[in-house]
């Protein structure tokens, strides 16, 4: 069972790309690739819904009280269940990923799964979800019994297509491999592996596979087996995919998308040569001299539209001079403060509408609690924006660079799956603006405080204009942009509009208007 995937309509650049795609490989549908969790609500046969008050949901209440910690506690991270009676009984099955750093982890991703299955799929009897680090399911039937390998199964696919039959052979190669692997092991059924890959975009290939550990090994072969299979109908020539299963999954990547070292190394995928060509038969002689004025006719028109994506380009970066101009650092280099995507989902409930701190032009901002504790301000940039992507660039290089009492410090950033994310400590009295625009709420701003917050972001402005390892003009600063801890000490946020300056430069000359 797939998930269908929605078009989008690129730009001319992208127009072009698609049609030398479609001349030179064949169709190909464009599509976006969605992001985790991904459910699959009622599968077949259907079981029906339940209501918001009855029994069933009372026993699913119940479940999921105690299959988190069930998995948590077991050493394959692995627990199936049920509750209450025909016709109210719910099975339950969760599994955690192999690789999960600990039970805390695996436990907080398997109760955000019961979290995010009814928001998915509200009042369905039976549902399937698969995270990053963990699956789950849920139903009144008893699925145990079932012998399912293909039927229910999400197939993630990726939109990005390699048009070479050489990368298919070498997914392929990878995928048993792992697979093999994940067969091998009796305590929790789980591989990961890595390939070279002779390509300069996609010079790594990484892959996983899981089957449900209290599967014998004939089983998990078996039902691995199926689903790989699926590889040529499916999967030809997408940079990544996977399909997710209740007994076995897979998934590849060409970034890793698993920690640690991979439990399978293979060598740079070596292609075979192709074999000698008959000799040309008058009849084949016909057929290259028709093929040759086709192509007569389509290289032209290719040229045509490549010069002016070109030109598209260039003109679209001229008109943005300064996007980058004060970048001087690669946002990839910045290893010591990456964090993984799904740790972040489980810290804010996967993003819910509930953890909301606030919205603006660059997206969402979300309270969150790290594994450790330690609540966080998540600020994710949302997927349709792209003035956002400099400014993000720009706040990550600036603020990690940074050091002060009154400027907000950045706790990590997340760039896995197309998502850009920033995430800073928490600050328990929101921002300035909250409370001073509040008739209410300013009340608490005695002078004393008043004058706090006024001195604070004097130093911080000091700091950045005169005292930091860069001369920064912030650009931005309005009550907004002043955040305030639990002692209304004031630090100063939001640097994506900020701009440095030169080690004897006091003034600089902008082409587009900045701040508010």
């Amino acid at each position: 069972m797939a998930k269908p995937h929605r078009c989008f309509s690129p730009h001319l650049a992208g127009v072009a790309a698609t049609f030398l795609i479609s001349v030179l490989h064949g169709p190909l549908a464009a599509a976006d690739d969605e992001p985790p969790p991904w459910p699959i609500c009622g599968p077949y046969p259907p079981s029906g819904n339940y209501t918001q008050n009855s029994t069933y949901r009372a026993n699913i209440d119940l479940l999921s009280a105690t299959l988190p910690r069930n998995a948590s506690l077991s050493p394959a991270l692995y627990a199936t269940g049920d509750v209450g009676d025909v016709p109210d009984i719910v099975y339950g099955q969760a599994l955690c990923r192999g690789d999960v750093a600990n039970a805390s982890a695996c436990e907080a991703c398997v109760a955000a799964a019961f979290r995010g299955a009814r928001r998915a799929c509200p009042l369905y009897k039976d549902v399937i979800i698969f995270y990053d680090l963990c699956q789950l399911r849920f139903s009144n039937r008893n699925f145990f019994l079932d012998d399912d390998y293909l039927v229910t199964t999400y197939t993630l696919l990726r939109s990005r297509v390699v048009g070479t039959p050489a990368f298919d052979a070498a997914v392929g190669l990878l995928l048993n491999a792992t697979a093999d692997h994940a067969v091998e092991d009796s305590s929790r059924r789980f591989g990961t592996g890595e390939e070279g890959f002779d390509d300069r975009r996609n010079p790594k290939i990484y892959a996983l596979a899981q089957c449900a550990p209290e599967k014998t090994a004939d089983v998990c072969r078996s039902c691995l087996n199926v689903i790989i299979g699926q590889l040529p109908n499916s999967f030809r020539g997408r940079t990544g995919g996977g399909m997710f299963g209740v007994w076995c999954n897979f998934r590849y990547e060409v970034y890793p998308f698993f920690p640690g070292r991979p439990l399978v190394q293979l060598p740079r995928f070596v292609e075979r040569p192709p074999a000698s060509a008959p000799p040309v038969t008058g009849g084949e002689e016909k057929k290259r001299n028709s093929a040759g004025k086709v192509l007569a006719i389509l290289m032209p028109t290719i040229a045509v539209i490549l010069a002016i994506a070109v030109v598209y380009f260039f003109c679209w970066r001229k008109r943005r001079p300064e996007e980058d101009a004060y970048l001087p650092y690669d946002i990839q280099h910045i290893d010591s403060l990456l964090l993984d995507l799904a740790t972040l989902r489980i810290a804010t409930d996967d993003f819910d509408n509930s953890k909301m701190l606030g919205k603006g032009g660059f997206g969402m901002v979300y309270k969150g609690v790290l594994p450790d504790g330690e609540e966080i301000a998540v600020k994710r940039l949302g997927q349709t924006s792209r003035q956002g992507i400099g400014e993000l660039k720009s706040e990550l290089v600036l603020v990690a660079k940074l050091h002060h009492k009154n400027l907000v410090r950045l706790v990590g950033v997340c760039l896995e799956e197309q998502e850009k994310i920033l995430v800073y400590e928490y600050m328990p009295n929101r921002s300035l603006d909250m409370i001073l625009f509040d008739s209410e709420k300013n009340k608490e701003l005695d002078w004393g405080k008043r004058f706090k917050i006024i001195n604070g972001i004097a130093r911080g402005l000091q700091y950045l204009h005169e005292d930091s390892q860069l001369k920064i003009v912030h650009r931005d600063l309005k009550a907004s942009n002043i955040l305030l801890d639990v002692d209304y000490n004031p630090k100063i946020s939001d640097f994506g509009l900020a701009k440095i300056f030169g080690g004897d430069q006091s003034e600089d000359v902008t082409r587009r208007i900045a701040g508010t």
